[in-house]
């Protein structure tokens, strides 16, 4: 299962995950805590309970490079266009705007 940490504006803000089912976003409590902490979008407001979705939650799919940058991308990292988590978890370390994903080493 791979996963990573997304941060909003420098901020761990969440876990998201590729299941077996899908994929799912969570908020931890620290962020929830916080009362100053938005949400990483408007689409997935501030809530304790997971996000889960079949398919790569539209946000988080719209951090994904497009065009001439996801073919360079695609051709560096050796990465399957149609790999989406997988561009998520190496492209969007640092994107524009105040969410990045950076992904989660596995522990053995």
């Amino acid at each position: 299962m791979r996963e990573g940490s997304v941060f909003y504006k420098n901020e761990f803000a969440g876990i998201i995950q590729e299941t077996d089912d899908g994929f799912e976003f969570q908020y931890t409590e620290e962020y929830l805590s916080n009362t100053l902490s938005k949400p990483v979008s408007l689409t997935m407001p501030l809530q304790q309970k997971a996000y889960t979705s079949t398919v790569l939650f539209p946000f988080f799919d719209g951090l994904i490079p497009e065009g001439w940058l996801l073919t360079i991308a695609v051709s560096n990292w050796k990465i399957k266009p149609n790999d989406r988590f997988g561009l998520l978890l190496t492209l969007c370390k640092d994107c524009i705007g105040c969410v990045s994903v950076i992904a989660k080493e596995m522990e053995t």
